[in-house]
Formats: structure tokens, C-alpha cells, sequence
């Protein structure tokens, strides 16, 4: 590994979130803000990427496979080998099932509509608004899948996940085994949604003192983290617009200046464990 890994990762959407998860399905403008993802958003950021030459992860849920598959097909073809990996097919949050088997379905049917589209299963997942269900991790390991982007028990260490773990209100906290599915830690502090997603209720955000911050959390790992692997979140439906591409290729080339500093995929960094 090099002295600092670079994952960013683009969750990819587009109108899945406002249908799944936030309950949009009936309003043509926040479905609009998943289009504009789609049709201005991605081919932005595969731009930059090209430009810098910078292999990504996408992590997409099967609704968008199926909805608009020359997009998602235009990030897999890309020249840079970009990987695609899975984040449920509805982006249904995985605590909201109704019980074991809707989950399943749900895992399932995203696994095929990757697989139609790369010819191979994925083994990393992303949860949608990265929680678990209590099923969600026997899940993962029924399917094969070896790795996961979603918790946050580390800031720039890959661990293993653990399962059986025990939080009763009137007991100590029980840990649990480990499994050997490998988690590769994501940050609220690294995601571009809750620090930029516009709201009536909290208004704009100081958009430049956030990517200040991202870049001084990458100055920090490499001082003092070994091997550290550092995750940025990305929507094309938010870091598309043309404000934002530029303070990322800011950040791009100041991550870049550092020596001995690979931007790489995830499912490379969890190859090296």
C-alpha cells in the first residue's frame, strides 16, 4: 500500500432516494435534483477523474442500473477502470423492512442488475443511508459479499465487522466475533450530502471551509496514520455543480501534491489486507 490511500466514492443515486427513501416520488422537483445527477452530475465528475486520471468507486443501487443504463454504463467503460459496486436496488434504508426476506429481495435484485450490466457479482456494499438492519450482515455473508462502506468504528483503518454483538439498555455493551467481511470506514465528516444538500430549515452551507476541512482531515492521516485509507462520499446530484468541481479539483491537487499518495479504488485497498 502506499503511504496514504485515496478512495473517493460516488454514491450514484440519481431519483432512487427521492422514491426509496425520502418519500419523493410525487415531486418533479426533487426527482428533478436525481436527473440533474444523471444528465449533468456524472459525466462532470468522470471529466475530473479523467483529467487526473483517478480510478473511483460508484457505489449504485439497481434502480439506477435499470433506470438509466448508459450513464451507469458510461462509468463502467470509462478509460479509468472505474468499479461499480452495490448500494441496495430500491435504496430502501435497511431498518425500514419489513422483515428479513424484503431485505433479501432487495440485496438480491441489486446483485443481478449489476451483474447484467458488468458481467460479475459485486463483493463490496454500501448501505443506503449507510445503516443495518439486524439481518443485514448474515445477509451480506450469504451472498458472498466481502467487504462494506458504511459504519464508522475507525476513521482511516479498514477492521473487520462483528457479529453477535449485544447493546441491552441495562447491561455492558457485548462486541461480538469478528466475521471476515472487512469494513472500510465512512465519515458524515467525508460526504458531500448533509454538508451541501439544500434545506429550507438549515440554508446554505459555508461550502469552502468544507472542503478547508476535507483537506486538512487528508493532512492529518498522512502525518500521523500509516497505510491510512482516506474515503470521501461523493452524489453526482450534489459535487456536480460547477462550484463544487472546482474546489474538487482543488482538493484533488492538493491531495495529489503529497508523495507516495494512490487514488484507488476500494475493492484494491481491501485486496491488500
Amino acid at each position: 500500500m502506499a503511504r496514504a490511500n485515496v478512495c473517493l466514492t460516488v454514491d450514484f443515486d440519481a431519483v432512487s432516494s427521492w422514491i426509496h427513501s425520502f418519500d419523493k416520488a410525487d415531486s418533479p422537483r426533487d426527482l428533478s435534483r436525481g436527473l440533474f445527477g444523471v444528465d449533468v452530475g456524472a459525466p462532470r465528475l468522470l471529466n475530473v477523474f479523467d483529467t487526473h486520471d483517478i480510478t473511483t468507486t460508484w457505489f449504485v443501487p439497481g434502480h439506477t442500473v435499470e433506470s438509466f443504463p448508459e450513464a451507469v454504463e458510461n462509468v463502467w467503460t470509462d478509460g479509468n477502470g472505474h468499479d461499480i459496486q452495490h448500494h441496495g436496488w430500491s435504496h430502501t434504508r435497511p431498518t425500514t423492512y419489513a422483515d428479513e426476506a424484503s431485505e433479501r429481495a432487495d440485496i438480491e435484485r441489486g446483485i443481478d442488475a449489476i451483474e447484467a450490466l458488468t458481467g460479475r457479482q459485486p463483493v463490496g456494499y454500501r448501505s443506503p443511508s449507510w445503516d443495518f438492519s439486524s439481518n443485514t450482515l448474515s445477509l451480506l455473508q450469504d451472498f458472498g459479499f466481502e467487504w462494506d462502506s458504511s459504519q464508522m468504528g475507525s476513521e482511516f483503518h479498514p477492521y473487520f465487522l462483528r457479529e453477535g454483538w449485544q447493546a441491552p439498555v441495562d447491561a455492558p455493551y457485548e462486541r461480538g466475533e469478528l466475521t471476515d467481511i472487512l469494513e472500510v470506514p465512512v465519515s458524515w465528516q467525508r460526504d458531500d450530502f448533509p454538508a451541501f444538500a439544500f434545506s429550507r430549515q438549515r440554508g446554505y452551507a459555508n461550502e469552502r471551509s468544507i472542503f478547508e476541512m476535507w483537506e486538512s482531515q487528508f493532512d492529518w492521516m498522512y502525518r500521523n496514520v500509516d497505510d491510512g485509507v482516506y474515503v470521501l462520499t461523493m452524489h453526482p446530484q450534489i459535487m456536480g455543480y460547477s462550484h463544487r468541481i472546482q474546489h474538487l479539483e482543488a482538493l484533488i491537487e492538493h491531495i495529489g501534491s503529497y508523495p507516495d499518495v494512490e487514488f484507488t479504488a476500494v475493492d484494491n485497498v481491501t485486496g491488500e489486507m
